[in-house]
């Protein structure tokens, strides 16, 4: 019955996240509860068993006055909120069919939260606690209107007839027309003005729409916060609010956009996501990750909170998606994990990711199982590309028969690229040195990963060359250490704030871990424990930590600001566009960067 249990909820979000040894601790304890339709799982004020989880069949959910709140099925759990306040059920539950559930025992359930964060996030989803450290969830009381508002409303001249305005309306699917008389806002006209006032009077249709509209209505500057556009609302029943600047209509903020901000956090991302039917679903999702980042920038959260945030939202898709291709061709033949790299790997996703991930599998497969994951890999990869992370460039993906490999060649692979640190080899390693498990069974890495680390500190050889390497991303210093910008092109006078930004101290991070066996793989983890091991000074770490942080929350908030402008976001940050003074702060930290470059190439020695 157990290993029934463990079948089901091994690849079920947040069970998937556990280590190895917790799930199945935790599967030990669990228990199967088959209930009969028609017969109650618990009362409202019953002391909770624990949470419940459905394998099978359907339960109604109801409160305490017997309105049912939800249907739930298959993968759904519930009895969460009771367990998370006093203990004892909030809501009522029977079943709709003949079910069978798992119960997850009560002190169990507060154990794994307690010990496991993906665990603990994904069920204080809801509430105000679940932050991270430094991470403030999306508050009105905080964020400007110029971040909620839509930019450049549409507007209308008051001569405009009722009719015409509600086949504008309905055509560009918006509530409201602004109305302006000689540039100047003079009134605001709705989709209830229409209904109550035109057409339940039985005004002509060629009536203009200074004759239903609210004239002279109230209006926010952008300077203003949210919560000045929330009580205005409730003060004077507003369901719509024009933001003007300096006697200009710049936007509009409707009651739907206060909603859909207090919604953007990533806990509604990643349930949607866990939920997702297909790959178009989680496209859906994944979509407004732009708005997301922008609204998590404009809360204040710190750059390295963002991008775990952002890349959680990943995770959670991929591991969706791996779902998806076990349901379509069929149950794996094999132990098998999948991998990110890249910024995903290093829980560093920003606006802009493509895809970098590879598959390692057990050893002795069969070519019929071999076979199996080619179209496996594939169907992963395409959905993840549909959800908008593009195919990568140089194909590090396991669509590439190179990177879907069983274990003993993986173990090959970096043996080879130690003891023969060529060019690719070294690009190779640098990629593949940033691995980090997604879905699958975990324990086919986590030996590869201590023995590659002991093998790459232990060659003097193989890390001279890494250091080499890692010096190839030059900080964009120009003469008298000034700002140098790309000259030409596309992104003329603009600085990469990825490539000559961020990559530099990754570089620096990667080689940190290489040369303590360092197991972490995030950046500014890497540099926190180089600290802690010594493998840097403290000095020299403390400032590297603090440029790091400049230059990636300076990339950050540009690609906020693009979202923000309507644009996509990007990495080419145009100088022009700071400040004296963050231009000259931005430049204090890529000295920085480039002089713990320096202090690498004397510790490490350079290889042409």
């Amino acid at each position: 019955m157990n290993d029934d249990a463990l079948s089901f909820l091994i690849h079920l979000h947040p069970y998937d996240t556990l280590p190895e040894g917790a799930l199945r601790e935790m599967i030990a304890r669990t228990r199967w509860i088959d209930v009969p339709k028609g017969a109650a799982v618990y009362s409202f004020g019953e002391t909770l068993d624990g949470l419940y989880i459905i394998a099978e069949g359907r339960i109604s959910v109801r409160d305490e006055s017997g309105a049912e709140i939800s249907q739930l099925q298959r993968e759904n759990s519930f009895g969460e909120r009771g367990l998370l306040r006093d203990g004892r059920a909030v809501t009522s539950a029977r079943a709709l069919e003949d079910s069978r559930l798992i119960c997850l025992p009560a002190d169990l359930f507060h154990a794994l939260r307690k010990a496991h964060e993906p665990f603990r996030k994904f069920f204080d989803r809801s509430r105000s606690d679940t932050a991270q450290p430094g991470a403030r969830r999306p508050d009105l009381s905080s964020v400007r209107v110029e971040v909620l508002m839509v930019p450049d409303p549409l507007t209308c001249a008051p001569t405009l007839t009722v009719r015409e305005a509600a086949r504008i309306m309905r055509e560009k699917r918006i509530s409201c027309l602004c109305v302006l008389e000689k540039g100047a806002l003079a009134g605001i006209v709705t989709l209830r003005d229409l209904s109550g006032k035109a057409l339940a009077e039985g005004l002509p249709h060629d009536t203009p729409v200074s004759a239903v509209m609210t004239p002279d209505p109230r209006f926010l500057a952008p300077s203003a916060i949210g919560s000045d556009v929330l009580h205005l609302m409730m003060e004077h029943r507003l369901g719509h609010l024009p933001i003007v600047a300096a006697g200009k209509l710049v936007g509009i903020v409707t009651q739907t956009d206060l909603t859909r901000f207090q919604a953007s956090n990533t806990a509604v991302f990643v349930g949607e996501a866990a939920r997702a039917r297909d790959a178009g679903a989680l496209a859906e999702v994944t979509k407004r990750i732009p708005n997301l980042l922008m609204q998590l920038v404009a809360s204040g959260n710190r750059h390295d909170v963002v991008t775990r945030m952002i890349t959680d939202i990943a995770d959670v898709v991929t591991r969706r998606l791996l779902r998806l291709a076990e349901e379509k061709y069929g149950p794996p033949p094999a132990r098998y994990v999948w991998l990110a790299c890249g910024s995903q790997g290093r829980q560093e996703q920003t606006g802009v990711s493509d895809q970098d991930n590879c598959l390692i599998l057990e050893d002795d497969l069969s070519e019929d199982a071999l076979a199996y994951f080619e179209p496996f890999a594939q169907f992963v990869s395409d959905g993840l590309n549909a959800c908008g992370y593009v195919y990568c460039p140089g194909n590090m993906m396991a669509t590439n028969p190179r990177w879907c490999q069983p274990l003993s060649v993986w173990r090959e692979y970096f043996q080879w690229w130690i003891k023969s640190p060529s060019k690719e080899a070294q690009m190779l390693a640098s990629v593949m040195f940033d691995l980090r498990p997604i879905g699958g069974d975990t324990a086919l890495f986590e030996g590869l990963q201590a023995e590659t680390l002991k093998a790459a500190a232990g060659n003097s050889i193989f890390t001279a060359h890494m250091a080499s390497n890692a010096l190839t991303h030059a900080t964009p210093l120009g003469l008298l250490k000034g700002l140098a910008t790309i000259r030409s092109g596309e992104y003329r006078d603009t600085i990469d704030m990825k490539l000559n930004g961020v990559v530099p101290v990754v570089d620096l991070g990667r080689m940190y871990a290489l040369q303590g066996r360092l197991a972490e793989v995030n950046t500014r983890a890497r540099l926190d424990a180089a600290i802690a091991a010594g493998i840097v000074s403290k000095s020299g770490g403390r400032d590297l930590l603090d440029a790091y942080d400049l230059v990636a929350q300076t990339r950050l908030d540009h690609q906020a600001a693009r979202v923000k402008e309507g644009r996509a976001p990007d990495n080419f940050l145009p100088p022009a566009t700071l400040s004296a003074f963050e231009r000259s702060h931005l430049r204090d930290a890529f000295v920085v960067i480039k002089t713990m470059q320096s202090a690498l190439m004397q510790g490490r020695g350079m290889l042409g």
